[in-house]
Formats: structure tokens, sequence, C-alpha cells
């Protein structure tokens, strides 16, 4: 791997860096040469050099220091507390620490052990609650789909609603401040009540197509769900997709009213079975996190509803249908991980 000049210089190199070194300077690279190639500086090479014709190691040798306050078994200790209960925090972790062994840490060096295996805190993901009734029926979906071909998924409609709000919350942003400018203005986060309000919109894609993106006021109800989006929208657009299409709807109480039931049986629609608490066995979910990210990435943001919802409506049709159609190609994988995790949420 060939490194910039402009990049930042290493002090010391990996093991497998090493024997490479070693190796281009028996070829006849020169130091300079070499330190390029591996964004280090000549010295680090020479002193490499140095240290594999003194002592036929490449290992550092021993530096002196503070010694560890804790050893193998108590670092293990550590490790396990953190696995055991995922929530846990450094200070609690300490606490059990002292009591079992008597030794005495900083949380700092909790985190250092775990850091040292690669364990951080971190915020976690967000998932519908799962009950075994939940895996079993989502693993048998699974297995009923998963050796579909991308033919067959092509024929899906998939579709669903979302909520976008117009101001986002981030609970994790930071700033800094001196003691006492808590309420300076360059300090303070300004929020409007209920996120500033939200615009509720429909939408539908298959592997080659996708619908309209539809502005749903007020609340969806069964009747509305099928005199305004599955009349005039989805119909027309099963139709366009040919006999064998089908469509994809989640289980929202609109969803499964009896009149929409009534006229999807009477209209001659195929409609997928869906298994409860899957948003991410659904691929335009991804599809609706792409459209909050660009929105929030959009500078600068919409200061009304009605920017809002302009916004979405030009973001959805300006998809680029490559990208919906791998989102539908990635049915097959969502399938086998499922099942591969039993039922359990996937990550996607």
């Amino acid at each position: 791997m060939v490194h910039s000049n402009t990049m930042v210089q290493r002090r010391s190199l990996p093991d497998v860096d090493k024997g490479r070194a070693l190796a281009w300077l028996q070829g006849g690279a020169t130091y300079r040469a070499v330190a390029h190639r591996l964004g280090v500086s000549p010295s680090v090479v020479w002193r490499l050099q140095e240290r594999w014709r003194a002592t036929e190691r490449v290992q550092d040798r021993p530096r002196s220091g503070r010694p560890k306050k804790t050893d193998a078994r108590a670092d293990r200790y550590i490790v396990r507390q953190a696995l055991t209960s995922r929530t846990i925090t450094a200070e609690r972790i300490r606490g059990q620490l002292r009591v079992a062994t008597n030794i005495q840490v900083s949380t700092q060096t909790i985190r250092n052990r775990l850091h040292n295996v690669r364990l951080r805190s971190r915020v976690p993901a967000k998932k519908p609650k799962l009950t075994p009734v939940h895996k079993r029926a989502r693993r048998d979906w699974s297995a009923r789909h998963s050796r579909w071909t991308r033919h067959q998924w092509a024929t899906i409609l998939f579709s669903d609603e979302s909520r976008f709000n117009l101001m986002h919350p981030d609970k994790r942003l930071s700033v800094w401040r001196r003691e006492g400018e808590r309420f300076n203005q360059d300090c303070v986060k300004e929020v409007l009540a209920y996120g500033g309000g939200s615009v509720m919109v429909w939408g539908g894609f298959s592997a080659n197509h996708k619908t309209p993106l539809y502005h749903i006021q007020g609340n969806l109800t069964g009747a509305r769900y099928r005199d305004e989006i599955l009349g005039p929208i989805v119909i027309p657009f099963l139709q366009q997709l040919g006999p064998q299409a089908t469509l994809q709807d989640d289980n929202a109480t609109p969803h499964r009213a009896r009149v929409v039931g009534a006229f999807l049986q009477q209209q001659g629609v195929h409609r997928m079975e869906w298994p409860a608490c899957s948003p991410d066995l659904n691929p335009i979910e991804n599809v609706w996190d792409h459209l909050d990210r660009q929105l929030r990435d959009n500078h600068p943001p919409p200061n009304t509803l009605q920017d809002l919802l302009a916004y979405l409506q030009h973001e959805w049709q300006n998809l680029d249908q490559q990208l919906l159609r791998r989102h539908v190609q990635s049915m097959r994988r969502r399938c086998n991980e499922c099942l591969a995790r039993r039922g359990a949420h996937t990550h996607y």
C-alpha cells in the first residue's frame, strides 16, 4: 500500500509490516523508499534493521513504565462482567472488581482493559421487541422465501408509511462551554414543541419501478387506505408489473382492516403474508432511512411543513432505481440472516 506524503506518519509498525520492511531492505530498497511505502519516518525503518542485526528479532524491546495494577485474571473478570451485563457501567465494574479481588483501579483503567479487547460503549440499536412467537414466525417466513430468485422478488411491490419531523432531536449533540456559559446563545439548541410538526407519507417500489410519494393528511384508516392509496395508486401499479405482481404491506391496523381485505380480494390482488415486528425484513425501511439522512444533511433545512413535503417528494422522485433494485435483491440475504439468527433481529 502506498501512503501519501501528507498523511500522519506512524512511530511504530505492526509485525507484519516489519517483515515487509526487512524483505524490501534485503531486496535493495532504501530506508526512505521503505518508509514512504509504510507511512513512517526513515528512522523507524533504520532502527528496525539495527534491532534485527543485533538480536534477529523484530519485536520492540521491553519498555519501562508503571506496572499494571490488574493481572490476567482480573482482566478476564472485567471483560466477563461487561459481556454478562452489556449495560453495566465502568464505575460498577470497578466496584465489583474491588469486592471480588481487592484490586482498586480507576474507571479509566476499566475502560482501557475493555478497549484492549475491542469492547467500547455505544448507543444500543433500537429494534422492536420480539417474543418467541415472533421469532418463530420470522424464521418460518424466511425459510419459505430464502430460495426465491431475483425474478420472483422483482414481482413484489414493497410499501409502507413513514413520518418525518420538521426538526430532528439530536440527543447526542454536545457543545464546548465554560462554567457559567450554559445559557449563552451559542451554547443553546432551540427546539419546537413536538418537533415542529411532522409529515406522513406513503410510498412503494419494486425492482424496476416506484410509485408516487403520497402525502397522508390526518389519521390513516382502512377506508382511506383503500380509497386514497390502494385504488388510485397500488392497483394500476400492480397491473403494470404483470399477472404475478404481489403487494407487500405490514400488519398495521389500516392495512388489515376488513374493508381492505375485501377490496383486495375483489380486485384479485395477490398479497404477501408478513411476519409481525419485522421492519428489518422490509427494504423500504432502508429507503426511509436514506431519505431521513438526506434530509438531515440538507443545508439549509426546511423551515415549514410545506417545504419538508416538497423536499421529500423531490428526493423520492430522484431516487436512483439502482439503489432500490439493490435493496430488493438483498431480500435473499435478509432471509438467510434471519434463519441463521433463528428469527432474531438482523443487521438490516
